[in-house]
C-alpha cells in the first residue's frame, strides 16, 4: 500500500482532508484485516538482512535441543554433551583460533562443541553428525579438514565431496576464507569440466563432486596414500542418489580403510544410519529427534489458491514481498521454472533460473555468485539447491510445488533441506507453500504431522495482509503463538472442495 499523500493540492483544505481521511481510512482497514489474524504478538525491531559481515553469535541458542550423541561402542554419551563453550577449550590449534574469529564467529555452536573435541582428540574415530541447518555443521568439519592437514607434506590429506557443484565451490569458498592467512595451504576445487583433470593435482585440501573425485583418482591426478579424512556433506543424498551413491562407495575404496570418515547431514534416514556401520564402522553418532529437525526461527505457512493458475497469480503478486532481501522458488522439474521464468520477465519482473540444464557450467557459476552477492533477488530453481546452499540474505523460501519422492510420495527430507535455505544462523526466515487442490494439502498435512511442526494458512486473495505479516515475521526472532493463524484444517481443500 502506498503512503497517505499528505502534498498540498489544488482543491483548497477540503480536498485535502478528503485525501488524508481516505488514506487513513485504507490505513485502519488494513490494520484491521492483519490484527485479524492476531500478529500483535510479533516484535517490531529492526534487522539488517542485507549485512552479510554481521558478527555470527553462537549457535547452541537458537533453540534447546534434544541430541542424542552415541559413542564408537555403542554407548550413550549424550550426558557428556556440554554447551556455551568458547574455542579455546576445543582443543583447536591456534591459528584455527585465530582464523575463526578473524571471520567474525564469536563462540561455538552445540554442533561445534560437541564434535571439535572428539575429532581434535581421536583422528581415528568416525563421525556420523546430523544437525539442524544453518547451525555451523560445514565450519565443524572444515575445521577438522584444517587441524588434520600437515602443510610441510606437499600432497594430499583430506578429501570432501558433496552432491552438487554449487555446494562444493560453496565449501571450498568458506575452507580459503577460514585459511586465508596459513599462505602454505593449498586447496583445489574438483569439479566436471576438462580443467582439473589435466595435471596432477598436490592440493593438501580438495573438495569437490563424486564422479569427478573418483575420475580423478582413478587418472592418478590425485594420490590418495596421504589421505587423512574423508567427509561427505549431505551424506544421506551422497549415498541414496543413484550414481552418486555408486561414486561415492567407490571413492570410500579407493582411500583406504584408515582414512577417518566424517558424515554431515540435517537429515539421515533409519535405512543411511544403518548402512553407516558398513561405510563409516565404528563411528560415534551425533543425532537429532525428528519433531526437532526443523528451526523456529523459521515460520511455515501456506496459501490456499484455487487451482494452478492461482498459483502463478499470487507468486507474481508476492514478487515486491521477494525482492526485499533474497528469495528461492522451488518447483518440481526444469521446464516449470524456465516457463515461470520466462512469463514473470514477460510481465515485466526481474527472475533468474538455475538448473543443471543451464547451457554451462559457468553460467551456473555466474548466477548462484550473483545471487550471493544479492545482484540477483529472485532465484527460480528445482531441487538442486535444496541442499546445504548458504546465502545469509535469504529470508524466503517459496514451495510452488511440494517435493515428491521418486515413488510420488511426499518428500519430507527435501521439504526440510529448502526450507533450511532460509533462517540461517539464527535469523528469522519465512517458507510459503502454495497448496491448490485436494492431494496437494494432503500431502503438506503429512509433512506437518511428520515434523510436528505448525503450518499456519495466510490468504491467498489479500496479498497486502500477507506482505505485511511477512514483513513482521522477517523483523521477529521470537516465536509466535498457534494462535497467530489458521492452521491447515482451514484449508478449501481440507474435505476435497
Amino acid at each position: 500500500m502506498n503512503p497517505p499523500d499528505n502534498t498540498e493540492q489544488s482543491g483548497g483544505f477540503g480536498s485535502v482532508y478528503q485525501q488524508r481521511t481516505q488514506a487513513r481510512s485504507e490505513e485502519d482497514e488494513q490494520a484491521r484485516r492483519v490484527n485479524s489474524f492476531q500478529m500483535q504478538g510479533f516484535t517490531q525491531q529492526p534487522m539488517n538482512l542485507t549485512d552479510s559481515a554481521k558478527p555470527i553469535e553462537a549457535q547452541a541458542d537458537l533453540q534447546d535441543l534434544e541430541f542424542h550423541l552415541e559413542g564408537p561402542d555403542g554407548k550413550d554419551y549424550s550426558n557428556k554433551l556440554r554447551s556455551g563453550l568458547k574455542f579455546e577449550e576445543l582443543g583447536l590449534p591456534k591459528d584455527i583460533i585465530h582464523a575463526l574469529y578473524r571471520v567474525n564467529y564469536k563462540a561455538p555452536s552445540h554442533v561445534q562443541a560437541t564434535v571439535l573435541p572428539l575429532l581434535m582428540q581421536h583422528d581415528n574415530i568416525n563421525l556420523v553428525c546430523q544437525s539442524q541447518t544453518g547451525t555451523g555443521k560445514t565450519a565443524a568439519f572444515v575445521i577438522a579438514m584444517l587441524a588434520r592437514v600437515d602443510v610441510t607434506q606437499k600432497c594430499p590429506q583430506a578429501l570432501c565431496i558433496a552432491p552438487t557443484r554449487e555446494l562444493a565451490r560453496q565449501i571450498i569458498t568458506y575452507t580459503n576464507d577460514l585459511a586465508a592467512e596459513n599462505y602454505s595451504l593449498e586447496t583445489a576445487i574438483a569439479v566436471r569440466g576438462p580443467e582439473f583433470l589435466k595435471q596432477k593435482c598436490n592440493a593438501h585440501i580438495i573438495i569437490g563432486t563424486p564422479g569427478t573425485v573418483v575420475s580423478a583418482i582413478q587418472r592418478k591426478v590425485i594420490d590418495t596414500a596421504n589421505i587423512k579424512i574423508l567427509v561427505l556433506d549431505e551424506a544421506d543424498a551422497l549415498l541414496e542418489q543413484g550414481d552418486m551413491g555408486t561414486q561415492s562407495l567407490r571413492l570410500k575404496r579407493l582411500v583406504g580403510s584408515n582414512t577417518q570418515v566424517l558424515m554431515f547431514s540435517a537429515t539421515f534416514s533409519d535405512r543411511i544410519l544403518e548402512f553407516s556401520q558398513h561405510f563409516c564402522p565404528n563411528a560415534a553418532k551425533l543425532t537429532l529427534r525428528k519433531n526437532e529437525l526443523t528451526l523456529g526461527n523459521i515460520k511455515q505457512i501456506y496459501m490456499d489458491c484455487k487451482d494452478e493458475s492461482q498459483k502463478y497469480q499470487v507468486l507474481v503478486a508476492l514478487y515486491h514481498t521477494m525482492t526485499i532481501a533474497s528469495s528461492i522458488i522451488f518447483v518440481k522439474r526444469r521446464i516449470v521454472a524456465d516457463e515461470i521464468a520466462r512469463r514473470m520477465k514477460e510481465d515485466g519482473h526481474t527472475v533468474y533460473v538455475l538448473h543443471s540444464a543451464l547451457e554451462t557450467t559457468a553460467k551456473r557459476d555466474t548466477i548462484i555468485d550473483e545471487f550471493r552477492r544479492g545482484k540477483i533477488k529472485v532465484l527460480i530453481t528445482t531441487n538442486l539447491l535444496a541442499r546445504g546452499i548458504d546465502v545469509t540474505t535469504t529470508s524466503m523460501v517459496i514451495n510452488y510445488d511440494l517435493p515428491r519422492t521418486m515413488n510420488d510420495t511426499p518428500d519430507f527430507t527435501t521439504y526440510l533441506h529448502r526450507i533450511g535455505r532460509t533462517g540461517r544462523y539464527g535469523r528469522a526466515g519465512v517458507s510459503i507453500t502454495f497448496v491448490h487442490d485436494k492431494r496437494s494439502w494432503d500431502e503438506l498435512r503429512e509433512i506437518q504431522k511428520y515434523f510436528g511442526a505448525p503450518i499456519y494458512q495466510v490468504p491467498a486473495d489479500d496479498i497486502d495482509v500477507v506482505e505485511e505479516l511477512i514483513q513482521k515475521i522477517i523483523k521477529s526472532n521470537k516465536a509466535y503463538s498457534q494462535a497467530a493463524l489458521h492452521d491447515l484444517a482451514k484449508s478449501r481443500h481440507a474435505n476435497g472442495c
